[in-house]
């Protein structure tokens, strides 16, 4: 009997390797370090950087990919290595007020030509982008995005409820990171938070580790979501979680989120549907 599929869709590195490496060999051992704890797939997730920068970082995925081969969602997996489903690119059309631990000076303005510079060569392996949809031109990349078939996620971003709700318009299906790198929630503008929570269409993400989300606010999510559009993930990093003060990201494998919310009040079912059946249908695997 195989073990339960856990799917990561946000995550840049782990242990000492991440995708700003540009070294398919390290995309590589990072699949194993995650299919040993128990990940069976992963979108390796690029950092906003200079447009050359990230091209070598999809390069590299891409590489790493070719040599896993083809996925097959029957196949017989590689014991012990994740698959590499594509790349979530987490930027670089985002707003520097809600920059978080990403670098503001390397986001650009989303722009037509931005958008096929950052993905000239790269279109199939693209799954996911992340878009502040309130800055000028945002919904024009987004609507341009879903053409291409790249699911625009909304984050790193200051974004007004109305403004959130002009970007599903648009074509954007998810929330990145809910909470995190977004307007505060408040009872007079909800935000782009308040959108995640209260559209039942948006998928949201959510990092289950105990720090980025207390477990109480997870649980409301539970409460809140229709189960089905609920990802949870780990937006793991390599290195400290903490920079100068700031939040990185989480150190948690996403194969632990059913142990990190084991005294929560969310069914253990509940849990894995998140961690692998809506990933699936997020990313057009079943």
């Amino acid at each position: 009997m195989k073990p339960p599929e856990v799917i990561d869709v946000h995550t840049h590195g782990a242990g000492l390797l991440d995708t700003r490496a540009g070294s398919a060999r390290d995309i590589q051992d990072m699949a194993g370090l995650y299919g040993q704890a128990g990940v069976t797939a992963i979108l390796p997730t690029i950092y906003p950087g200079e447009i050359d920068q990230m091209h070598r970082d999809m390069a590299a995925v891409m590489e790493a990919m070719e040599e896993q081969g083809p996925y097959e969602d029957n196949e017989d997996r590689q014991e012990g290595v994740a698959r590499i489903l594509g790349v979530h690119l987490e930027g670089p059309f985002l707003n520097p007020e809600r920059s978080g631990a990403l670098d503001a000076a390397s986001f650009l303005a989303p722009t037509s030509d931005n958008l096929s510079e950052v993905t000239g060569g790269f279109k199939e392996i693209i799954k996911v982008m992340t878009v502040a949809p309130e800055l000028d031109g945002a919904l024009g990349v987004i609507e341009q995005c879903a053409d291409m078939g790249i699911r625009v996620s909304m984050g790193h971003s200051d974004a007004t409820y109305a403004e959130a709700a002009e970007g599903k318009r648009a074509g954007a299906t998810c929330v990145t990171h809910l909470f995190n790198a977004m307007r505060p929630f408040h009872h007079r503008e909800p935000g782009l938070a308040g959108f995640g929570l209260f559209d039942p269409d948006v998928y949201v993400e959510i990092i289950p580790d105990g720090v980025h989300v207390v477990p109480e606010v997870v649980e409301m999510v539970f409460k809140l979501k229709p189960l089905e559009r609920i990802l949870l993930v780990s937006d793991s990093v390599k290195g400290p979680m903490y920079r100068d003060g700031v939040l990185q990201g989480s150190k948690i494998m996403l194969s632990r989120a059913a142990h990190a919310l084991g005294r929560s009040s969310i069914e253990p079912a509940a849990i894995q549907r998140a961690l692998s059946d809506n990933p699936k249908k997020y990313l057009g695997l079943t």
